[in-house]
């Protein structure tokens, strides 16, 4: 299957696309730049790769208006203002045309129960399990194997891949995503020590995702203890991130993998937590945060901006060297403020003298 190029421009129409060349140009796939061959759509989003623009094979190309005149010279080309958004929209557009979805459907080994409510349009794939009073929003996809708790709600349009588990009373809003294996509403990881024994605290809060959520596979976002833990509109979670009980994470900041919240955390809007970075239980991170991938968070962030916390990697045996000296930072720093106030105090008699 095949897009012209003058359907690609004007599904961007919105953004002021400009489509400079052929439009009845058919492409065949899209690629980067560096792949890319003569029925091929590609995309240049940052000025340091122009210089791969001119050595491309692609029939046309998506730029900024800086790089407008390099396009035009090397062929065809789409001019918008951000061209890694136009791209994203692109590949959405692609999938609808060449990966439509299946008719809505029930598999017959799926277990619905009989309180639960199901708009008419939702499908439920083999071996699927939908709880007592579960209600599944219009249009929503629930895979294989999927298990829906007592009260869970799926907003409409949402997608549970293979193997999702939404425990009993989560609920999740429109148009969500999430990979196989998430488990959503899992215990929060609560336990009072008594006598040298842990004893469990009984989780008795659910979890709350908003619209337009993605979230990655394996990843796990625990019911809150009392309360809900929270997800708010356009959260976005790579594959393996851990969110706490009792976690609230603000509008549209996105996790990399193998990130990790710990309970009753705060996480404003529009933050970015690198992968395997870890954020400690009960701090708060302002809007506008961005923390580096491997950082420990250690306090509280109450400032937009860029936070990096980690040792940098080097040959292991100047490593050792290194983290014994910062063992001995306290010391030296008592050292040097002893020995600054002996040079400082020894003037001080010279200059009486």
């Amino acid at each position: 299957m095949t897009l012209r190029l003058a359907d690609i421009a004007q599904f961007l129409a919105g953004l002021n696309a400009e489509l400079i060349g052929d439009p009845g140009l058919q492409i065949e796939r899209l690629s980067t730049l560096e792949a890319s061959g003569p029925q091929d759509l590609s995309f240049l989003s940052h000025p340091k790769y122009v210089a791969k623009l001119a050595q491309s094979a692609a029939a046309c190309v998506i730029v900024a208006p800086a790089a407008r005149q390099a396009a035009v010279a090397r062929g065809a080309c789409i001019v918008v203002d951000d061209p890694y958004h136009a791209f994203a929209l692109v590949t959405q557009l692609w999938k609808q045309r060449h990966a439509p979805q299946a008719a809505p459907y029930i598999h017959p080994s799926a277990f619905i129960d009989p309180t639960a409510s199901l708009a008419p349009d939702v499908s439920v794939g083999a071996f699927a399990c939908i709880g007592e009073g579960a209600v599944i929003g219009e249009g929503a996809r629930i895979a294989e194997h999927c298990v829906v708790g007592r009260g869970a709600q799926v907003g409409a349009g949402s997608r549970l891949s293979a193997r999702v588990t939404l425990a009993d009373g989560c609920r999740m809003g429109a148009r969500c995503i999430v990979h196989p294996g998430a488990v959503i509403g899992a215990d929060g990881f609560g336990f009072a020590l008594h006598q040298g024994e842990w004893v469990k605290i009984e989780q008795l809060g659910g979890v709350l995702i908003g619209d337009d959520v993605e979230i990655g596979a394996n990843t796990c976002i625990d019911r809150g203890a009392l309360q809900d833990t929270i997800l708010e509109d356009g959260v976005k979670l790579d594959n393996l991130v851990q969110i706490g009980h009792n976690v609230r994470v603000g509008k549209h900041t996105a996790m990399a993998g193998c990130a990790g919240v710990a309970g009753s955390a705060t996480i404003g809007a529009h933050c970015t937590v690198g992968g395997g970075a870890i954020v400690l239980g009960h701090l708060s991170l302002a809007d506008h945060v961005h923390v580096s991938a491997a950082s420990v968070v250690t306090r509280s962030l109450l400032k937009p901006g860029n936070y990096t916390g980690l040792f940098p990697i080097d040959d292991n045996a100047v490593w050792e060297k290194n983290a014994a000296s910062l063992k001995q930072l306290h010391t030296l720093r008592e050292r040097l403020r002893q020995a600054e106030k002996a040079i400082l105090n020894s003037g001080h008699i010279e200059e009486k003298s």
